[in-house]
């Protein structure tokens, strides 16, 4: 870039502060800038604006297009750079910092230009347990405030430590560096108080942002929406970023907190709410053509952090379908049973006998406050990592319960002090030590093992060190971590059971009765980050619970690769639901938020799969080619019937065997980043049907080209089935060795062998007529795609021609909804019956083809 060029660049990207992109163009023009040079700028930001849309990661589904104004943080940030500088001295490697830029990037880039006239955003952002969703909407907020966002409102759940926690982190990481740039409404011992002229916050004079972390409670939100009221005439120009933090807690299907929250967004008329949350069952499930809630704008799928402990790490999962249960990974041996009958001896079984009930410290139970001994010792002998750390105990909700079990704990610790020289319980000891380290070895974390020997004189002071802490709602008792290190074994019940971290956890004694999804994955405290000691973390649960942990690393697992299929056939989220698998003895979230829920579809039903993904090297495109003519020869030897319309580039064989359909995914090669085009999940799928259901067992395969001419530039599937080539340019990225085209099918060919005038039809509609005129067939489309496909010119500041060595072959696959079949495995997912959408986004931006299709 020359030095006029660099020049006016960084006046344009000044001027996006104060104007949206088209805006900042037009005040160039008034400026007079060269004409070529205004081109050149309206080019490189529009490519910019593609990187960020084509991100790998973090996977976002997206509704409409959406300005992609924010293409990253611009040398005159403030508070973004000082996030990185305090990341950088706090040991963060720069791969994991650049993620986080990454990701946060995508999602500032998914928010209204703070300059435009009026917007209402709703977004969902889903990270796992543990994962420093925190970090994430710190940055977020961070380079929205250098954009000039106004107001930053964090809810920030529903307990006091959470808040203040929250409260603590952002004033470390955005206040403090930039003590001039911000206004606290709240500090760290004071929720939200009103204070008279709330207008003179939002004045122009007032250059500062407007902080305010607020718990879920009503009348605080009450009289936070007041106060907002009060301003309204300057909240005109106010910009207002609201976080949800843990966004499925009391927010969603609430009488109380929910009505609240709408209440702050409608007093501002330029608001994005983005809810934050590892388990958004219920956020998933609103009614989405509610005035509600519902993420209609966005959901960014965060990916999982390197060194996280997640769900399926620790108590593995169940196949998918069309998995080979020998593939799948069955999770660390982290995991010790509590057996049944220990359990009504560390919690009342009624509720009725919680107040004289008094707890057995167990054999299981012993075992593992022991072992969380030996580990604290252990980690001390190692000198790395968390210098806290904490053993987690919650077997009720009960406070006096938890506070029951003061005095046995602390008679046990005195115990341990008293006897530690004795020779039997050095020996039972080292057993259990040696026992421990032998199933899960320290070598496989790139740890070496603590010898007996080495931890043992540690031990001592781990003991005298260590706390009995009852932290819940009733207790003045709180786990401290401000204050150095800390030893510490916590009781507790709901104030340790969502959003606060708990640092240095090694060990968790569990069994607390849990009749939800959300509820039980939000306990699960031991999820996270165990740097320095990742070899050494247990939990003592029940069998029961164990497996009920299994089931939800594998809902888990589907409603994330549900998130990112959709992402790649450009669905939004009011045109897809995720769903949400179910389990005979738990509730996916409260019956309240489920109520507006519908039973969808196992795997493939009802869906639409395409390929959009290909390398473009001679032999694997060979290899294709000669799977589709194999194919097509196959179907004219066994259709019930041919419907051929070479004028209309369009051939159909009805009624295909679906061995055929399987004998071709078998051979066709899917690029490995198509990920919903998994040969062997097809596979399994199809199978599954026909075999348990008597379904899919008939095919109808399908060609889909350009209208044949007679100049003979076809490609031929077999004698006498020719069409033209359809053109499909490559989207500009910046990766090699691969071709992306975005989208493949249109809507119309997701109907090609219905009957009727179906050119005009929604998509559910078609699905509606796919359910009524072939109920049990599916439908596979073969397009042959010109290896050079070069873009028109509309195109080509985001496209470029594919390049490909060969003709490439394209593959829609179209399922039928299944209905009234026999299954094991049921779902659920949110209605999107009643919701009206006047844009077909999969007819939007559509990659170059026939002028009849684009219209």
């Amino acid at each position: 870039m020359n030095d006029e060029f660099e020049d006016m660049y960084d006046t344009f990207r000044a001027l996006l502060d104060a104007f949206t992109p088209v805006e900042a163009i037009k005040r160039l023009e008034l400026m007079q800038v060269d004409p070529t040079v205004i081109q050149k700028i309206r080019e490189h930001h529009e490519r910019r604006t593609i990187q960020v849309k084509e991100l790998e990661e973090p996977h976002s589904v997206v509704y409409g297009n959406r300005d992609t104004w924010y293409t990253g943080p611009s040398p005159k940030d403030k508070c973004w750079p000082a996030i990185v500088s305090q990341l950088n001295d706090a040991g963060w490697s720069a791969s994991t910092i650049d993620s986080l830029d990454a990701a946060s990037t995508r999602i500032v880039s998914l928010l209204s230009h703070p300059k435009e006239k009026k917007f209402s955003d709703r977004g969902l952002v889903v990270g796992y347990v543990q994962s420093g969703k925190t970090t994430n909407f710190t940055a977020v907020m961070a380079k929205a405030a250098d954009r000039k966002y106004k107001l930053f409102i964090v809810l920030a759940g529903i307990h006091n430590g959470l808040r203040r926690q929250t409260q603590a982190r952002l004033v470390q990481q955005l206040v403090e560096p930039n003590p001039t740039l911000w206004h606290q409404l709240t500090d760290l011992d004071r929720d939200f108080v009103p204070t008279a002229n709330a207008a003179s916050f939002f004045g122009k004079s007032n250059k500062a942002h407007v902080l305010c972390v607020i718990k879920k409670n009503s009348p605080v939100l009450r009289k936070f929406a007041k106060w907002l009221a009060s301003a309204s005439d300057y909240l005109q120009d106010c910009p207002a970023l609201i976080i949800d933090d843990e966004a499925d807690q009391a927010t969603v299907a609430t009488k109380t907190i929910n009505p609240r929250i709408r209440e702050i967004l409608d007093c501002l008329p330029k608001a994005a709410y983005v809810g934050y949350t590892a388990t958004p069952f219920a956020n998933l499930l609103i009614n989405p053509s509610a005035d509600d809630l519902y993420p209609k704008d966005f959901i960014v799928n965060l990916p999982k952090p390197e060194g996280h402990f997640g769900t399926e790490v620790l108590f593995g999962r169940y196949a998918l379908d069309g998995e080979d249960p020998e593939d799948v990974d069955d999770g660390y041996d982290m995991i010790r049973e509590v057996p049944d009958e220990d359990v009504e001896r560390v919690r009342p079984l009624k509720r009725a006998d919680a107040g004289g009930f008094t707890p057995e410290i167990t054999e299981t139970l012993r075992d593992a406050i022991w072992y969380f001994w030996l580990v604290t010792a252990a980690r001390r002998v190692r000198g790395t990592g968390n210098l806290h750390s904490t053993m987690l105990i919650h077997t009720s909700v009960n406070t006096a319960v938890h506070n029951s079990f003061r005095a046995p704990m602390e008679h046990l610790r005195e115990e341990m002090k008293r006897h530690l020289d004795e020779p039997t319980i050095r020996q039972e000891l080292q057993v259990l030590w040696d026992k421990e380290a032998a199933k899960v070895p320290a070598e496989d974390f790139g740890e070496v093992k603590v010898e007996f020997d080495d931890l043992l004189s540690e031990l001592p002071g781990v003991l005298n060190d260590c706390r009995i802490v009852m932290d819940n709602s009733s207790s003045e008792d709180r786990l401290d971590y401000e204050n150095g290190p800390v030893v510490a074994i916590a009781v507790g019940g709901n104030t340790l059971s969502r959003g606060l971290t708990l640092e240095g956890l090694s060990v968790s004694y569990f069994v607390r009765a849990v009749s939800a999804y959300d509820t039980l994955l939000q306990m699960g405290r031991w999820f996270g980050y165990r740097n320095g000691y990742a070899d050494l973390p247990r939990i003592w649960m029940t069998k029961e619970l164990s497996g009920w942990f299994r089931h939800l690393a594998t809902v888990e697992t589907e409603m994330r690769r549900d998130i990112d299929i959709y992402m790649t056939e450009d669905k939004t989220p009011l045109t897809f639901a995720v769903r949400l698998r179910t389990h005979p003895a738990l509730r996916v979230t409260q019956a309240a938020k489920m109520k507006d829920a519908v039973r969808a579809a196992s795997a493939y039903g009802g869906q639409r799969v395409q390929t959009r993904y290909f390398r473009i090297d001679s032999g694997w495109l060979q290899n294709n080619q000669a799977a589709a003519k194999r194919l097509v020869a196959k179907s004219m030897q066994h259709t019930a019937r041919r419907d051929a319309r070479p004028e209309d580039g369009r051939f159909i064989f009805r009624d295909v065997p679906h061995e055929l359909v399987i004998d071709f995914l078998r051979h066709y090669r899917f690029h490995e980043k198509s990920q919903e085009c998994d040969a062997d999940l097809l596979i399994g799928y199809i199978e599954k049907r026909a075999r348990s259901a008597g379904s899919l067992r008939r095919w109808n395969v399908a060609i889909v080209g350009n209208p044949l001419e007679d100049d003979g530039d076809a490609f031929e599937f077999a004698p006498g089935v020719a069409v033209h080539r359809i053109i499909r340019a490559r989207l500009d990225t910046h990766e090699s060795g691969f071709a992306d085209i975005k989208t493949l099918m249109s809507r119309r060919d997701a109907a090609v062998d219905l009957d009727g005038d179906t050119g005009k039809l929604t998509e559910q509609e078609i699905k509606s007529e796919r359910q009524r005129q072939l109920p049990h067939t599916g439908l596979l489309v073969l397009y042959p795609i010109d290896k050079v496909s070069a873009p028109p010119p509309r195109e080509k500041q985001r496209r470029k021609p594919l390049g490909a060595a060969e003709h490439v072959i394209g593959v829609g696959l179209v399922f039928p909804q299944p209905h009234g079949e026999d299954s094991t495995v049921e779902w659920i997912s949110a209605d999107l019956s009643g919701v009206d959408t006047d844009i077909d986004i999969e007819e939007v931006d559509f990659s170059p083809i026939e002028a009849e299709d684009t219209a």
